[in-house]
């Protein structure tokens, strides 16, 4: 078992490697992940979409319409990016992916802004 101390020294260095993303990235993903997962009446494969669904509940729960300023701050710009960051994840061996898995189910899926903002102030979040 990885010790956590472990786990998150294998996240830093995931991102120092790759450049793109802080470290926060990629433990939000983790984080939004296992949200899914509990959500699930039985332990199954999350899917992009489903994933995705998790990140934008998260967001909006943790950081409100600050949501598309924090991720911009981590380098995380779109649906495409957090994808990214899961992939980059898989390359490492944190993350498992089925052949069927792919960074096209993350391609603009959602707006940060509208999703964020926009439907924050209409009542929609």
């Amino acid at each position: 078992m990885t010790e956590p101390r472990d786990f998150l020294l294998q996240i830093e260095s995931i991102a120092e490697t790759h450049g793109s993303f802080r470290p926060e990235a990629y433990r939000f993903v983790l984080e939004a992940l296992e949200r899914a997962m509990v959500d699930r009446v039985q332990p199954a494969h999350v899917s992009g979409e489903i994933l995705l669904d998790s990140i934008k509940d998260l967001g909006r729960d943790r950081f409100g319409i600050m949501a598309t300023d924090v991720f911009a701050a981590w380098g995380v710009r779109s649906t495409l990016d957090f994808g990214r960051c899961v992939f980059h994840m898989v390359d490492d061996g944190l993350l498992n992916k089925r052949d069927e898995d792919s960074l096209r189910d993350f391609i603009d899926k959602f707006d940060f802004r509208q999703a964020f903002e926009e439907d924050y102030f209409l009542g929609k979040a």
